[in-house]
This record gives C-alpha cells, sequence and structure tokens, in this order.
C-alpha cells in the first residue's frame, strides 16, 4: 500500500525504526535501499508467520504462540536468534506479569476501601436507625 506521499507503510516504519536504532555515524540509506530493505523485511516477516503458522497447525490451533515463532527460527535456520528472542520473551513475561500483579494490588486496595466505606455506611444506617428507636421509644413513653 501506497499513502498520498508515494511511500508505503513498510517504508514508514523503517523510516521510524531508524530513529529508534541509531545508525553508525557516517552511515546514510538511500532512498532505493531503505525501500529494498523495507520489502526484505516484509516478506521476512511473511515468511516467519507461515513457518509459525505451521508449528500451529501441526498442533492443531489456530493461533500463533511464542513456541510456534521460536520453532519457526530455528527451522528457517536463524538458531542465533532463538536465544536472544527467549531472553526478550522473558523479559516481555516478567514485565506483563508486575503490571498484573500491580493491577491487583490496585483492585485489591480498591475493593478493600469501597469494603470499608460500604461498612461506615452501614454502620452510619445502624447508629440512624438506633437513633429513631431511642426517639420511638421516647415518644411511646411520653404517650
Amino acid at each position: 500500500r501506497r499513502n498520498r506521499a508515494g511511500s508505503s507503510h513498510l517504508e514508514q516504519l523503517l523510516i521510524k525504526v531508524g530513529f529508534i536504532f541509531q545508525l553508525p555515524d557516517g552511515v546514510n540509506i538511500s532512498k532505493e535501499a531503505r525501500s529494498a530493505i523495507s520489502r526484505a523485511a516484509s516478506v521476512f516477516v511473511l515468511y516467519a508467520t507461515s513457518c509459525a503458522n505451521n508449528f500451529a497447525m501441526k498442533g492443531k490451533r489456530k493461533t500463533l504462540n511464542a513456541g510456534d515463532v521460536l520453532s519457526a527460527m530455528e527451522e528457517m535456520e536463524f538458531q542465533r536468534f532463538v536465544a536472544p528472542l527467549k531472553e526478550s520473551l522473558e523479559v516481555y513475561r516478567r514485565e506483563q506479569k508486575g503490571k498484573k500483579e500491580a493491577r491487583k494490588d490496585k483492585d485489591k486496595k480498591a475493593d478493600s476501601e469501597e469494603q470499608d466505606k460500604s461498612r461506615e455506611e452501614e454502620n452510619d444506617d445502624d447508629d440512624e436507625r438506633m437513633e429513631e428507636e431511642e426517639q420511638n421509644d421516647e415518644e411511646e413513653v411520653d404517650n
């Protein structure tokens, strides 16, 4: 797909990646080379996805998982990337676990505060009922 300026989404992504990953000083990439790298990256991602999908299908699943991607990398003879990918996956999982635990803690705190508030309201209601009963008792005594 091309946008109005004539560059593809992948080419724009490559430009963004170029800003994220700093090129060594003195290295410039021509538009033609950028386009070629973008297309190569697109083909690589599609091929890796296809290989990973084969592993998912062998497992009678429709959803690709991290294991499928790692197996695909090995099948594609990119073994040297498997260890760094596993490390990145572990870091990601730890971060997600930390976020999940933080959310649980926040929810527990909110639940606790809500329960405290509910108890206070119940106590207030009890106090009001007791006051009403006392007033009723006093009125009955007066009558």
